[in-house]
This record gives structure tokens, C-alpha cells and sequence, in this order.
């Protein structure tokens, strides 16, 4: 068997998953391993059995695909050399810093002619694999991606590092262009933005309502739709799709409880759940976790030379809007006025504080 010489350009937090992952698939050499801080690229590498580099660029002509998973900023100059080189590429998710930079990313690949994927490793969720195998013509959407603070992708917030991956599943989902959008946002600890958010109209008349936030107690990442077919609830913590759709009679003839004499009606209300709407719920397939899928999806999308999933058009869209996102973040009018605070950075001070701090309160443990 012919195995495919993979390097992973960024071991951090990340990427050394993608490293560990990707040494243990038989079908893969990993040939090597990068990272700005050399002495995580050679805990790594001893880990995964292989060797640490200093630079990408020795392994440009050595490999046969790489995966990158480097901070943001360097996505477009690490991914384009490798792209010019005729190297498939995995780029961890935002596919890049600007839509620009993801257009000549975009060229590049299609130039060579080799697969290009995004890292929006939800695609690869099992609940969301096995929503998006249904019919479902989604018209309102709530999702909320919630997640404590790591202090890691400090050199991006949260629209980039959480809502993206909503965003993302927003455009396979709904599949028309977006619209508007509506978005406020709030840095709580300066620099960018920590929580937000969007409300966006899509020109299919879908609307959705989409919030993030990395300083959340305890993570929550769910998205709930609504369709003609039904209603469908996506856990993407426990991978779990929870569907509601109406019977056959009921889609057929109603329910008129203005018609129904009132045993009828005292009895609709252990009849609604079972009789007049049907529930479901599915576990997702639990072989593999998402990052081996993604993963494991790459390498055969390389071997075959068949589209990825999450293509670099798909990746440019979901930055697309998450740039649009942020604009309307950035200029959010705090008091309603031009003149007054405005964006995530200026939010008028606090007239005074909600509660007493635990140490200034008396008998406070």
C-alpha cells in the first residue's frame, strides 16, 4: 500500500491533534511536523514518531498534502506556497484573515488543479450529517455556540473563532445568499469582541438568529430549526438530532378543536405529543469523533482526487459573512446617535455595580 506523506504545519493546542490523528491512520506517513515554538514541534514529534521542523518550507516538495492549523494570520501565506507547490491543503477554520486573501486562495488551488478543504470540523458532526440527509426547508433558525474563556485565538474573536462554525452550517443548510444582517457585539476583556449577536435574513426568507460567546460557565453549542416538515434540534455537544414532524392525519385534515366537544378537548393535550405530532430522536454515530472524520475525510478526498466537503468556496462564504457580522458589530450605535459609543470596544460605562462583591458582603462564605 501507498502511503500518503502528510505533513501538519502548527502542533499547538490544535494541531497537535491533527498530528496524532493523522499518525495513527495506516494509509498515512507523517512525515513531519512545524511549529513556531521548536520545542512543541519536538514533544510532538516524539509523540507521533516523526520528525520537527523549524519552517514549512523544507516540507513543501517532501509531502503529498498538508494540514495547517498554524494562528489565522498565517493561513494565506503557509497555505499558498503549498498550493503553488501542487500540494493539497486542509486550512483550519477561518480559511484566512480577509475575503481577499481566501479569493487568491481560492484561485491558487483551482490553478493546480488539487483538493482545497476548510476545517469546519461541524460538517462532520453525526447529528448534522444526519439532519442534512433529510428534507428540510429551514425558514427560522436559532443557533447559540457558548464556550468558556481559554484565553487561546486571542488574535481573533468570537465571531472568527465560534460563530463561523455557525455560520458555516447556516450556508449549507439554507443554501441562498444572505441578505442582511444585524449584529451587536461586547468586549468584555478589551481587544476583540467576546460575545455576539446576528440576526440574518437570507434571500430565501430564512432568518436566523445566531449567538456566540467565549465567556460562557459552561459550553452550550445547539441549533434549533424550523420548517414546513417540522422542527429539528441539534446538540452538537452530545450529537444528538431531536425531530418533530406533524402525522399524516394531521397534515391531511387539521385539528379544529373549535370543532371538538369538550371531553375531545380535555383529552387533546395527551393526544398532541404521539397522535398529532411524532418525535424522534437520533444518537449520532459515535465510531469516530469529528477531527478523525474531517481528517479521514481529507485523505481520501486527496487519494481520490474528489471534491472535499467543505470546499475553499465554502470557506470564502462563511468568512464573507462573519466580515459582514463584524462591520455591523463595529458600527453598532450604543445610545442610538452617530456622536455616542459605538462597537465592541465602547460600550458606555456601567452606572453602578448589580450586586456587592462576595468579599463585601456580609456572612458571604
Amino acid at each position: 500500500m501507498t502511503r500518503l506523506k502528510v505533513a501538519v504545519v502548527g502542533v499547538g493546542h490544535l494541531g497537535q491533534h491533527h498530528a496524532r490523528i493523522l499518525s495513527t491512520f495506516p494509509d498515512v506517513d507523517l512525515v513531519g511536523v512545524v511549529d513556531a515554538h521548536p520545542e512543541q514541534a519536538a514533544k510532538v514529534a516524539k509523540l507521533c514518531r516523526t520528525r520537527p521542523f523549524a519552517s514549512h518550507e523544507p516540507l513543501v516538495s517532501l509531502v503529498d498534502a498538508v494540514s495547517i492549523a498554524t494562528p489565522t494570520v498565517a493561513h494565506h501565506p503557509v497555505a499558498a506556497q503549498f498550493l503553488r507547490a501542487g500540494v493539497p491543503v486542509l486550512v483550519e477554520k477561518p480559511i484566512c484573515q480577509t475575503v481577499a486573501q481566501a479569493d487568491e486562495l481560492v484561485a491558487i488551488a483551482a490553478a493546480s488543479g488539487v483538493p482545497f478543504q476548510v476545517g469546519h470540523i461541524e460538517r462532520f458532526n453525526p447529528a448534522f450529517e444526519e439532519l442534512v440527509k433529510r428534507p428540510i426547508t429551514a425558514k427560522f433558525i436559532e443557533a447559540e455556540r457558548h464556550g468558556p474563556y481559554t484565553g487561546r485565538s486571542v488574535d481573533i474573536g468570537a465571531v472568527l473563532d465560534l460563530m463561523i462554525h455557525d455560520i458555516d452550517l447556516l450556508i449549507a443548510l439554507v443554501r441562498s445568499p444572505v441578505r442582511e444582517v444585524q449584529a451587536v457585539g461586547a468586549a468584555v476583556f478589551g481587544g476583540h469582541e467576546d460575545m455576539v449577536n446576528a440576526r440574518l435574513i437570507f434571500e430565501s426568507g430564512c432568518v436566523a438568529h445566531v449567538t456566540a460567546s467565549r465567556i460562557a460557565a459552561r459550553p452550550k453549542r445547539r441549533m434549533r430549526i424550523w420548517a414546513p416538515e417540522g422542527y429539528a434540534g441539534i446538540d452538537f455537544v452530545t450529537r444528538r438530532l431531536h425531530m418533530v414532524q406533524q402525522s399524516d392525519n394531521l397534515r391531511q385534515n387539521g385539528l379544529h378543536p373549535e370543532r371538538m366537544d369538550a371531553p375531545a378537548r380535555a383529552r387533546l393535550k395527551d393526544d398532541v405529543w404521539g397522535k398529532h405530532l411524532e418525535i424522534v430522536g437520533i444518537d449520532g454515530d459515535r465510531k469516530w469523533d469529528q477531527l478523525t472524520s474531517e481528517l479521514r475525510h481529507f485523505v481520501d478526498c486527496v487519494k481520490s482526487g474528489s471534491t472535499p466537503r467543505v470546499t475553499g468556496e465554502d470557506g470564502r462564504e462563511a468568512l464573507s459573512i462573519a466580515e459582514r457580522v463584524l462591520a455591523s458589530v463595529r458600527s453598532h450605535q450604543w445610545n442610538g446617535t452617530p456622536d455616542g459609543c459605538v462597537g465592541p470596544t465602547g460600550m458606555p460605562p456601567p452606572a453602578g455595580k448589580l450586586f456587592e462583591s462576595a468579599k463585601n458582603v456580609s456572612g458571604a462564605a
